[in-house]
């Protein structure tokens, strides 16, 4: 990509270029699922940031292939965040700027086969550096880490229980960073063969020896989807659905019942008779339901999401207030500044309110559940923490009932695959309108999965183990590594640097040695 591509030299047309090549690895996400192409998505986008003229072009390659990037990822959000779904993109664009000058520092021109081989290391820590700052909650969280696009690959989950989803995101980029070296860079093919060999010897290496957590019994767990109920009434309607679902579940030994998430718009403490129909329907199944209540609670301030458990007797007692709120759609961030997100959109008018504490649940049986909502399947570190507490399964009440046509509700049930592999515990993810799905400790798909269009009480044998996965115990340390690595290589690259400038710098010249007489001495005197 030189100047014989005129048509590049256009600041614009450049921008354009990489916001098309930025938005490529969306396809191997669901929707699409095209898995196997994140292998070679970021190809394009790399051979364009190395080709840049200028280090700081180079910087603008990656933030507008940042910005494509989350534009496609998010791009389901228009509808309700309209204009600011470009804000958004854009300025969540500038975390890959670093990235793109990396990628020239490292590639650009004729690199050495030693830069090819530090940028097989350098370039994927980078990357991960990136994913680690946008994973915090006011940045939009953990949402389309690139790893996470390979959700249906064994080998892939595999390696999410030794370093999180991580580990995978690190061995895709270098798999990306090796096959432009083998097309563009015929002098360094050695390192490039060296990084897709030593990927495929981590992922085998992982496969063979990952411990897997032991399986030691079966809980039978019947997941209750609604479908679609909307307009006046909708709140009341949809409770008379989910309970005559739930009665379908009558003698069917099931261990525990989960409704999905704002399946109860009202607070059961100001309605005591959805709470006593609710202990009917326990007493009818003969279990607990864990149901999510959406609203302004009677006993505090303030509107909460939380997870309530019911027993035969009434309200149980446990409560899980939803801890990591949805940007804007839930909270908004600095909202004295960024408020005016809701006369262009439908972010949220109030702030919910935020749980203080992540809670384990015993619903019967010694059968102890870790839940969480929505959107807080996206975070690892909290599966990774409700496992480290003794939960022996995880549960995500959600609800993407707002993007029902969209690639957002395949693109979340997806997320459970992940935390399932990583925590080696089953985990629920029960909606309200599709898609819910169960997944083993292995990742691995249980039973059927629950689409957009269906309305049905469906009963899981799940899987249930003892026993840790190194994600468990040893925590993020892949995003650790990666900050470490490029710490290392900055101070190398700042010693050479200054190394250089010693080099190249004038050599002060001596003065002219002076007679007795104060003139200059003269060669041969």
């Amino acid at each position: 990509m030189k100047s014989s591509g005129h048509w590049l030299v256009s600041p614009w047309r450049r921008s354009a270029v990489a916001a098309v090549v930025g938005a490529l690895p969306v396809l191997a996400f669901p929707a699409p699922s095209l898995w196997g192409f994140a292998y070679v998505a970021l190809v394009p986008w790399i051979l364009l940031a190395r080709s840049a003229p200028t280090g700081r072009r180079a910087a603008y390659d990656g933030w507008w292939g940042g910005f494509g990037f989350m534009f496609a990822m998010h791009h389901w959000l228009l509808p309700n965040l309209h204009v600011f779904t470009f804000v958004l993109a854009a300025l969540l664009g500038v975390l890959w700027a670093p990235w793109g000058w990396l990628v020239r520092r490292l590639l650009g021109g004729v690199p050495s086969r030693g830069r090819v081989g530090a940028a097989l290391v350098v370039l994927p820590s980078g990357w991960l550096a990136v994913e680690l700052v946008r994973s915090w909650e006011a940045l939009g969280g953990p949402w389309g880490v690139l790893g996470a696009s390979q959700w249906q690959v064994g080998a892939a989950l595999r390696l999410a229980s030794v370093g999180g989803i991580w580990l995978p995101s690190f061995l895709v980029v270098v798999l990306n960073v090796s096959v432009a070296v083998l097309l563009v860079v015929r002098q360094a093919r050695g390192p490039a063969v060296a990084g897709l060999v030593a990927t495929g010897v981590v992922v085998s290496a992982a496969w063979v020896g990952a411990p897997l957590p032991d399986a030691d019994g079966r809980a039978r767990i019947a997941l209750v989807q609604p479908g679609v109920v909307s307009g006046p009434g909708s709140a009341d309607r949809r409770f008379d659905l989910e309970e005559r679902l739930t009665r379908e579940l009558a003698g069917q030994d099931v261990d525990l019942v989960v409704w999905g998430e704002s399946s109860v718009g009202f607070d059961l403490g100001a309605r005591p008779d959805l709470a006593r129909r609710l202990a009917a329907l326990s007493r009818g199944t003969g279990t607990e339901l864990l149901v999510n209540v959406d609203a302004r609670r009677s006993d505090q301030p303030g509107i909460y999401k939380s997870s309530v458990l019911v027993g035969p007797d009434g309200l149980t007692g446990d409560r899980y207030d939803k801890m990591r709120l949805v940007p804007f759609g839930e909270y908004v961030p600095a909202r004295s500044l960024l408020g005016w997100a809701t006369s262009v959109g439908e972010a949220a008018g109030e702030d919910r309110g935020r749980g203080s504490e992540q809670v384990l649940m015993d619903a019967g049986s010694g059968l102890r559940i870790g839940p969480m909502v929505c959107f807080e399947s996206a975070f690892p570190d909290m599966s990774q923490h409700l496992t480290g507490d003794g939960a022996d399964v995880l549960l995500a009440q959600s609800s993407t009932s707002t993007f029902q046509q969209s690639w957002a509700p395949a693109q979340h049930a997806s997320l459970a695959a992940l935390r399932a592999a990583e925590t080696g515990r089953p985990m629920v993810h029960a909606t309200l309108t599709g898609v819910s799905a169960v997944h083993g400790p292995d990742g691995e798909r249980v039973g059927p999965r629950l689409g957009t269009d269906a309305s049905a009480a469906q009963v899981y044998d799940v899987p249930l183990t003892h026993g840790t996965t190194p994600y468990v115990r040893f925590g993020d340390w892949p995003p650790q590594a990666a900050l470490l690595v490029l710490a290392v290589w900055g101070a190398a690259e700042g010693v050479r640097t200054l190394r250089l400038r010693r080099r190249s710098a004038p050599v002060p010249r001596a003065p002219h040695a002076r007679t007795a007489h104060g003139s200059p001495a003269r060669p041969g005197q």
